[in-house]
């Protein structure tokens, strides 16, 4: 094995005996002074996002991810407010559930306790480096970052902010790492490691999670793309829809909880259709309609098949009418990626139907599908959003990255 990776690998299991006995009281210590510390190194974190920025610009990097990589100070602040929420919430570690006394006297409970060392592998998404530190350490994990070569700056230089803050708190630095070597080999070798590493978590499109899941000898916890639909009902109230569809298409183009296909019943697009087209057309979004709705809307070109499966990441909708809220469902969980749905619908009825039967992490009535997100969702942060249906699924929060060990008081009692 690589011998960097193995030193990585080496200290990770060393901190992780020096983070099972933190405290909780300490473990907000250091939460609180990591998230001031990341707003003191506003300015070197600017600096270092800066190069990856350009770098990115020079090799063409498509619009919505340079805005995923973009930091602001705006954004580091958030990212400072994501980790003062963590201390605001429980400490899952330590809690006793369900104990029970058998016949025999036996008391038999389960406590949650750590995952141990958990990797990330992730593209070009800064937030993610502060935000798996703070999940990862509040319920006791060591992490190992391994980012993209688009965002190894910013990277490097909040795992260094974060890492000083440790330092000066007395608390083991390799409670996180970054893997630096941003090559394929290393990642490859990365996955193999599960003698030092307990669970392994990708963030970042299709490629990446795929390569993960099938190259991995470490359990692997999948956190997949998101080809998200709106469908709006016949019932809907139109002004509310077009609405819900802008933000969700627009707000950030280049995140997995955008809306990138939307379907509309078909007694309310004559109505619908035009007005949106024309919002659509003021953020310069590239609309993809099937033959009913394209007469609809002026400038909007034929979709085809592949349309209908693809997470964009763009200023790009698919557009296709249905007749009923059945096809819609049945269309959605055809071509979805099981991470956020959404039914815009004034009948209960449709709605109880399309949250019932309609297979993804997050199905919403009459909301944006953007709302999928640890810290929408009062986690504080998350380590990812999980389209998988063992262990975890939807945000990941605290609880996510626990697990749980059974615990027994006995008072002398032998098996016969």
């Amino acid at each position: 094995m690589n011998e960097m990776l193995l030193q990585l690998g080496k200290n990770a299991k060393e901190a992780e005996n020096a983070l099972r006995i933190i405290t909780t009281d300490k473990k907000n210590k250091v939460l609180t002074a990591v998230a001031d510390h990341l707003v003191e190194c506003t300015e070197q974190l600017l600096k270092a996002n800066a190069e990856d920025v350009a770098n990115g610009k020079k090799n063409n990097m498509p619009e919505g991810l340079i805005d995923r990589l973009l930091l602001t100070e705006e954004r580091i602040q958030g990212m400072a407010e994501g980790l003062r929420q963590l201390v605001s919430l429980e400490d899952p570690i330590g809690e006793v559930t369900g104990m029970k006394k058998r016949p025999n006297g036996l008391l038999i409970g389960q406590k949650r306790v750590s995952l141990g060392v958990i990797g990330i592998i992730y593209e070009a998404r800064p937030n993610v480096t502060a935000d798996a530190f703070g999940l990862c350490f509040k319920t006791g994990n060591v992490v190992i970052l391994k980012g993209g070569s688009d965002a190894i700056h910013s990277n490097k230089a909040i795992v260094d902010c974060i890492r000083e803050t440790l330092e000066n708190e007395r608390v083991t630095v390799n409670a996180i790492q970054l893997i630096e070597d941003t090559s394929r080999e290393t990642a490859a070798e990365f996955m193999k490691m599960n003698e030092y590493v307990d669970v392994l978590i990708p963030r970042g499109g299709r490629g990446l999670i795929k390569a993960v899941v099938n190259q991995s000898t470490i359990p692997v916890i999948e956190t997949g793309t998101g080809n998200c639909h709106i469908y709006v009902d016949e019932t809907a109230d139109l002004d509310m829809a077009a609405d819900i569809i802008m933000n969700a298409k627009t707000q950030r183009v280049g995140v997995c909880n955008a809306c990138e296909s939307l379907l509309v019943n078909a007694a309310v697009k004559d109505e619908l259709l035009p007005v949106l087209a024309e919002r659509l057309k003021t953020k310069d979004v590239e609309m993809r309609a099937d033959e009913a709705a394209r007469p609809l809307m002026p400038g909007a070109v034929p979709a085809t098949e592949e349309d209908w499966g693809t997470e964009y990441l763009d200023y790009i909708l698919s557009i296709k009418v249905v007749y009923s809220v059945d096809e819609a469902i049945a269309h959605i969980n055809r071509y979805n990626t099981g991470h956020s749905e959404a039914i815009i619908t004034n009948n209960y009825t449709n709605a109880q139907k399309f949250l019932d039967e309609v297979d993804a992490a997050a199905v919403y009535v009459n909301a944006s599908t953007r709302f999928t997100d640890g810290f929408e969702f009062g986690y504080g942060a998350e380590i990812g959003i999980s389209t998988q249906k063992l262990h975890a699924r939807g945000p990941m929060g605290l609880f996510a990255l626990t697990t749980t060990k059974y615990i027994i008081y006995g008072n002398g009692q032998i098996r016969k």
